[in-house]
């Protein structure tokens, strides 16, 4: 078992090297770079740049070296803890991103224990009562999570909150809380808002994994080792709940991953639409600016909420099914 969690956790390091280096090299891929972007935007004011005044500015960000160069560099300062300086802000990239990346990992997990805590009783109930009108229901509820993109679902509820509770749904803090120092007020006014982006986030994923959970479990429950269960004097809910609900939970856990990244990929665009202090804001304005160190740190990190989640349902695989545990053991 510690072999096999040794091994799952170099898989994991491999794949963040991979995203760091692909996240880094595909943000060279536009024409020009940051020095381009910024003499562009002070032209635009009447600004005037010379040739010489722009080559001293890519000598000092290091721009004018080869990309494999900058990443290196890169690679380098973060073995050291450190992400580079943003051009853009002229700062730490850790102190750009600041508190933002726990912001978004907060948002990005509740939204998962929204799509958990609401599909997974959903999914069984479906699959237990087949056909019924609640099943007809949760299906039809389900097809529309899965065609609502999560950024219209935000314009959506903004629409509502304005208009029928007069109430400002956007942002995660309240306007005397959102530069104050964190505290229990501070906690509780950002769980008092977050159920407004977990929603807009969480509902095309837990309308995927009703249609999941719920096609598992009817598998299961079509199958013998039910009907002896049922014939040993289980009643038929405890007969469900102990054996086929555990087995279908199996493929419901190896997808979350995937429901993850859709999340975490999409509070970028929910973010800026209800003007959360995520990461999501920062990255388009740092892909825009082509502020290369602090676009990669921010992809890298949104890489590893993806990768760690991945290997945290590898464990919870191992948990629920013992082969799984007989394998890792054999391997």
């Amino acid at each position: 078992m510690a072999g096999w969690l040794i091994r799952r956790t170099l898989f994991a390091f491999a794949t963040l090297w991979a995203i760091s280096m692909l996240s880094f090299v595909v943000i060279q891929i536009p024409p020009g770079d940051y020095v381009t972007s910024y003499i562009a935007q002070l032209q635009s004011q009447g600004t005037i740049f010379t040739d010489v005044e722009a080559q001293a500015l890519r000598d000092l960000y290091g721009l004018d070296q080869p990309v494999i160069l900058q990443y290196f560099r890169w690679l380098g300062l973060m073995a050291q803890g450190n992400f580079g300086v943003s051009f853009e802000f002229n700062r730490p990239v850790l102190d750009v991103i600041g508190d933002r990346f726990l912001l978004t990992i907060v948002v990005s997990v509740a939204a998962l224990l929204l799509t958990w805590i609401v599909a997974l009783p959903i999914g069984i109930y479906s699959a237990v009562k087949q056909y019924s009108i609640g099943d007809y229901a949760f299906t039809f509820i389900g097809f529309i999570g899965l065609a609502i993109p999560g950024f219209l679902l935000a314009l959506v509820l903004m629409y509502f909150g304005f208009v029928l509770f007069d109430a400002n749904v956007g942002g995660l803090f309240s306007p005397e809380y959102a530069q104050a120092d964190w505290s229990w007020h501070k906690f509780w006014d950002l769980m008092q808002h977050m159920p407004i982006p977990a929603l807009a986030l969480g509902l095309a994923g837990t309308a995927f994994l009703i249609r999941i959970m719920r096609a598992n479990l009817l598998d299961e429950l079509r199958k013998p080792y039910l009907v002896t269960a049922r014939a040993k004097g289980l009643t038929n809910n405890r007969a469900v709940l102990k054996y086929p609900v555990r087995v279908a939970l199996n493929p419901f856990v190896s997808i979350v991953p995937f429901v993850l990244r859709d999340i975490v990929g999409g509070s970028v665009i929910v973010s800026i639409v209800l003007s959360l202090p995520t990461l999501g804001p920062i990255l388009l304005k740092s892909l825009i600016a082509q502020d290369s160190f602090l676009a990669g740190t921010i992809i890298l990190l949104l890489g590893v909420i993806t990768v760690v989640g991945t290997l945290i349902s590898d464990i919870l695989l191992v948990i629920l099914d013992p082969r799984i545990k007989f394998e890792a053991r054999g391997g």
